[in-house]
């Protein structure tokens, strides 16, 4: 019997509302961390899918920017570089998983068109162009992913932590508390019927 809590009818119902709701918030964070881990799963799906489709574009990039350089000048290719604005068009929301903010990122397509005049250049360079376009979406949506998926990591952990505390501690020490205060009750009433039938007797 716990010594801190005194055995009686409240305290009894006390114990058995804080167990039912130990009960209840272990059941939350299992399901919790089941939808997480189906996230996350499929977060890495997506990661893979990604990083192998980025590869080989960043290889067909440099392919297509050698060719530019060499159609088109390596100094002509670098001198239109310099003309590209800063990239502020990125911009970055969050949506709730659970209550896991996921980074959304979002950029301006209106960024996205040449900076340079068509007839001064050949037909490679607009290729290389596309091709390094379509490697900066890429980086974007993999950087989303790996973000999420390391927040969701984390958060996976925690909640296993506060569901093992439940399952490990929590819970056992309120199932033992309601069995300790109602065997006492039930002696208590056992004793008390007891004492009621001498009495009766010796009447």
């Amino acid at each position: 019997m716990n010594l801190d809590v005194f055995p009686t009818k409240g305290n009894l119902i006390r114990a058995k509302n804080s167990l039912a709701l130990a009960d209840m918030g272990y059941d939350l964070m299992d399901r919790k961390r089941n939808i997480l881990i189906r996230e996350i799963m499929n977060l890495i799906d997506q990661a893979k899918d990604i990083q192998s489709e980025i590869d080989t574009t960043f290889r067909e990039a440099y392919i297509a920017l050698q060719k530019a350089d060499i159609e088109n000048g390596i100094s002509y290719v670098q001198t239109l570089s310099n003309t590209i604005p800063i990239e502020e068009s990125i911009r970055i929301k969050t949506r709730s998983i659970m209550g896991v903010d996921i980074p959304l990122v979002e950029s301006d397509p209106d960024q996205l068109k040449p900076t340079y005049a068509f007839y001064t250049t050949r037909q490679s360079l607009d290729e290389a162009r596309e091709k390094f376009l379509k490697v900066k979406e890429l980086t974007i949506r993999l950087s989303m992913i790996e973000n999420s998926a390391y927040r969701l990591a984390l958060n996976i952990r925690k909640t296993q932590k506060r569901a093992n505390a439940l399952k490990n501690i929590t819970i056992p020490r309120y199932s033992q508390l309601v069995k300790d205060i109602s065997e006492s009750l039930e002696e208590k009433d056992r004793e008390e019927f007891t004492r009621l039938k001498v009495l009766k007797k010796r009447r």
